[in-house]
């Protein structure tokens, strides 16, 4: 038997979530990510907001998740309209939900100003609203729309508000942050007033906004003062500054004392070390890198530069981690550049499966070339592929899986057949596989684009392997200046299995370190692509 308090996780990805600037979710993409959320086991996956567009309205046509409860989101009734003559509220009752979650105006200035309403006329429609989802067979909840402002401007009305959805039956009563600008110490007395006033914080939802970078601590402390219910979205998206993180939120509530003595989720541990993969496949999705800096997912959550760091994290990983990494399906990662010293290439390598002793003169071989060459404009701590083919090299030796005779990169900027002014970029390769010459050519959208299509577009017997391989990212910086500038490229590459990589070039000519960089990315994959083979071989 367990003490512990149920807190229960409310995804608004796809509602409020799709309010990001440059997010435009498809049918097919809300279907995914439903299904994403409901196999991790998300309790609530609100969905949007059928009748308002066509691609909601097919949502809920059916109903998208197994485990998950699935909500729809909607207004409550309008004033001077009786429940069962409202459209709006017939539309979010025929849809295929489990739940039906209503906003509600909760600061007499917007019933004002945006209902035109009478305050009472409001407080009216909130436990209409309710009654009739909970007639209908469905689970009812109130988002409190800007609650706290609410609060702070009016307490006795806000409360009046929260208190009409819970005295209607609304299984959560959800307080908002809605413009994003309440501090953690003001959310955490004001749910206390609102428990206070006799609505239990078992029925109590936050909802908190990022506009000044704190809605996961607004809604930890929320969760301190007393609400049981936690809204988010995946990878903290929504309007202006975003949602809560809810890849945040569960890790804390999960891993750290402070909650996970008092509370537990619907999420297993072994369920949590999948977080990682949730959110790297929701930014693929997206179409965008996954942050680097990400709390508990990033690359960069668990990786340590500085050389005395690094020693320490060999000796005892407490001292520089907060938690284990594997716990959220993350990896330890021990940086490589000028700063480290022989420990931070010791632990990279032994991750990599290359093993080197500290006396291998070999080893300071790689160190002094890495040094020289970060000198040279090289930045290895991002590129870790390239850091692993230049420690092959030095320390054993990586195949010649074909070698590259010659390339070209031609631009034309011209007048088509019907005087429409086009720039043109054709790239030519010439390749050498198992002794055999052959001739690339390809055009692209630049020059880069032209010569990676031409490089891959024909490598003989190597080609199958890398047909999953796909660029996503290219990023260029200038490191001195003039048009003569020493100029770095990195170049985020992956494949079907899901694996992400990063390779490095450098020259005072972009379409060579651009090569640079494209040739380390696919030679890194023919590299892996056998490492693997043998670990399966080996099983």
């Amino acid at each position: 038997m367990t003490d512990k308090q149920r807190l229960y996780l409310f995804d608004t990805t796809l509602r409020d979530g799709q309010q990001t600037p440059g997010i435009d979710f498809s049918l097919e993409d809300k279907i995914a990510i439903s299904e994403m959320l409901d196999r991790f086991g998300i309790d609530y996956v609100e969905g949007g907001y059928p009748g308002a567009n066509p691609t909601d309205t097919a949502f809920f046509a059916q109903k998208r998740t197994t485990r998950s409860a699935f909500v729809a989101f909607g207004m409550t009734k309008r004033a001077g309209v009786s429940a069962s003559n409202d459209p709006g509220l017939a539309e979010l009752l025929r849809s295929q939900s489990d739940a039906v979650c209503f906003v509600a105006k909760s600061w007499d200035y917007h019933v004002r100003l945006a209902l035109g309403c009478s305050n009472e006329e409001n407080l009216a429609a909130i436990s209409a609203s309710v009654e009739a989802a909970r007639e209908a067979g469905k689970e009812a909840m109130v988002d409190c729309e800007h609650f706290f402002d609410g609060y702070k401007a009016n307490p006795d009305y806000a409360l009046a508000c929260a208190r009409a959805a819970y005295e209607a039956g609304s299984r959560w009563v959800v307080l908002c942050d809605t413009n994003g600008g309440t501090q953690p110490g003001e959310i955490r007395d004001i749910v206390a007033a609102v428990v206070a006033s006799g609505i239990p914080g078992s029925h109590l939802g936050i909802h908190a906004h990022d506009d000044t970078g704190q809605a996961v601590a607004n809604s930890l402390a929320a969760v301190d003062a007393g609400v049981r219910q936690v809204q988010g979205t995946l990878n903290g998206i929504g309007e202006r500054c975003g949602n809560a993180n809810l890849v945040t939120l569960l890790p804390t509530l999960m891993l750290k004392p402070a909650y996970a003595d008092r509370f537990e989720t619907g999420i297993s541990e072994e369920t949590l070390q999948d977080i990682s993969r949730l959110s790297h496949a929701f930014d693929e999705l997206l179409n965008r890198a996954p942050e680097p800096q990400a709390p508990y997912v990033g690359a960069s959550a668990f990786a340590t530069k500085a050389g005395i760091h690094a020693s320490a994290i060999l000796k005892e990983p407490q001292t520089y981690e907060h938690v284990p990494p594997g716990a959220v399906g993350n990896t330890r990662r021990v940086m490589v550049s000028d700063q480290g010293g022989k420990s931070n290439f010791i632990a990279e390598l032994k991750r990599r499966g290359i093993a080197v002793e500290k006396s291998d003169p070999r080893l300071d071989t790689l160190i002094s070339l890495v040094k020289e060459r970060e000198a040279q404009g090289y930045a290895y701590e991002g590129a870790d592929a390239s850091f692993e083919l230049l420690a092959r090299r030095t320390l054993g030796r990586v195949p010649e899986f074909f070698k590259v005779e010659s390339f070209r990169c031609m631009v034309e900027r011209r007048f088509d057949a019907v005087g429409n002014l086009k720039t043109v970029s054709e790239a030519v390769v010439r390749v050498t596989v198992d002794g055999e010459v052959r001739l690339s050519v390809a055009e692209g959208h630049g020059p880069v684009n032209a010569l990676d299509i031409a490089l891959r577009k024909d490598l003989g017997k190597y080609q199958d392997e890398i047909a999953d391989l796909a660029l996503a990212d290219y990023k260029v910086r200038i490191l001195n200046g003039g048009t003569e500038a020493i100029t770095r490229v990195l170049i985020e590459s992956h494949d079907a299995t899901g694996a992400r990589w990063w390779t490095v070039g450098v020259s005072d000519n972009i379409i060579d370190a651009s090569f640079q960089a494209l040739m380390d990315s696919i030679i890194f994959k023919l590299v892996r692509n056998r490492e693997e083979g043998g670990r399966a071989a080996a099983e």
